[in-house]
């Protein structure tokens, strides 16, 4: 289905949708994103084992930073002073996306204390006291020049009282608010970030609240946290097509290929995980059969490919016996041909994802994919 013009903005442009699964494309000044998007996670401002010529080789729109790390390693005001932020720091000329530091504030660290102000956390890498609250993740997001902005918010693990949900939603709104006032820089976008577990009617209040701030774009936080998988799938299907229809919508931190596949059927536009990096570096690779792996006895004499559909640059030149090998001997190149691979897998997903959306053929795509992905020839 053609999208009007109406459904366009100067930051993002509704191209097409089939279904609920929607096309995109988000402008930045550091290049266009076409969506549905995956971003490899760059935690420390690398994604690991990966050159950055390893990310544009495979096509990769965006990657993300971690605010949380980037400020105790090696701080947000060398990066700035270095590299002029993030982009220059790490020589990477494409968009890039910071989180807020919530999620690893509360899972990484030992938690000392919430307040109105903000969290008062001991780091988890010597113990040292340290406070982030909204003005003060804007300040380190500021400096590192990110494209994309997140609102610094609360992140409570599931399961939790509805109550409590609605508690930390509150805390998140007031916090929104005041990550609306800080002035970043011209180029930057911030991002409202919808919580409330899995309460409709939370989630529905925090969207709508958001929207009075009037954020370029919405993302749900707060899932892949504790509840089920199928909880999480019911919960997107019935939610996300209420977000803004002129706004992209982000799944932060999911998933798995199935899981974001799934994310794109029902509307959602980005998504991030560090699951191809790090199941790569413990064997696992991702192929259109399902997870293989490499550690497996079975693969010890095995001349083919990772995997025969895939037309990355590992696949065309390393066989599964030799892959295997340098895993079970402890080289790091196994890690880095598997991420790479795994990398390119769920970039050449998405694209295909949009491709077909584009011509309307997304739901037999889908059916397909999911089908020879749940076969787990591999397992």
């Amino acid at each position: 289905m053609t999208i009007s013009e109406k459904e366009s903005t100067e930051f993002f442009t509704l191209e097409a949708k089939s279904g609920e699964a929607r096309a995109g494309k988000i402008v930045t000044d550091h290049g266009v994103i076409e969506t549905p998007i995956f971003m490899p996670v760059g935690t420390r401002a690398s994604v690991k084992t990966m050159l950055q010529e390893d990310l544009e080789s495979m096509e990769a729109q965006i990657i993300l930073g971690n605010t949380y790390h980037l400020y105790l390693r090696p701080g947000h005001e060398l990066i700035e002073d270095v590299g002029g932020g993030l982009h220059g720091f790490m020589s990477w000329d494409g968009p890039i996306l910071t989180d807020s530091g919530g999620f690893q504030v509360f899972s990484l660290s030992d938690l000392n204390k919430v307040t109105e102000e903000g969290v008062v956390f001991q780091s988890h890498l010597d113990g040292s006291r340290h406070m982030i609250g909204p003005e003060k993740s804007m300040e380190i997001q500021k400096a590192l020049g990110s494209d994309i902005v997140m609102v610094f918010d609360e992140c409570p693990a599931l399961p939790a009282t509805k109550e409590r949900l609605r508690e930390s939603m509150e805390l998140t709104l007031r916090w929104a608010k005041r990550c609306k006032d800080y002035e970043l820089k011209s180029h930057q976008y911030l991002f409202g970030i919808i919580q409330g577990g899995l309460h409709f009617d939370l989630r529905s209040e925090c969207k709508d609240r958001l929207e009075e701030l009037d954020f370029p774009g919405l993302a749900i936080g707060g899932l892949s946290v504790g509840e089920k998988n199928e909880e999480m799938v019911e919960f997107c299907q019935k939610f996300c097509p209420t977000m803004p229809e002129h706004k992209p919508r982000y799944l932060m931190g999911v998933g798995k290929p199935l899981d974001v596949l799934t994310g794109i059927k029902n509307g959602l536009d980005m998504f991030d995980c560090v699951l191809p990096t790090r199941n790569a570096r413990n064997g696992q690779v991702l192929t259109h059969k399902g997870p293989m792996n490499i550690k497996k006895e079975r693969f010890k004499k095995d001349s083919g490919t990772l995997d025969p559909d895939c037309g990355c640059r590992v696949c065309k030149k390393y066989s599964r016996s030799y892959v295997r090998h340098l895993f079970n001997v402890g080289e790091y190149l196994a890690g880095q041909l598997i991420t790479y691979h795994n990398l390119f897998f769920y970039l050449s997903m998405v694209k295909a994802a949009r491709q077909n959306i584009l011509a309307g053929t997304f739901d037999e795509y889908y059916q397909e994919f999911y089908k020879s992905y749940q076969s787990n020839e591999y397992s």
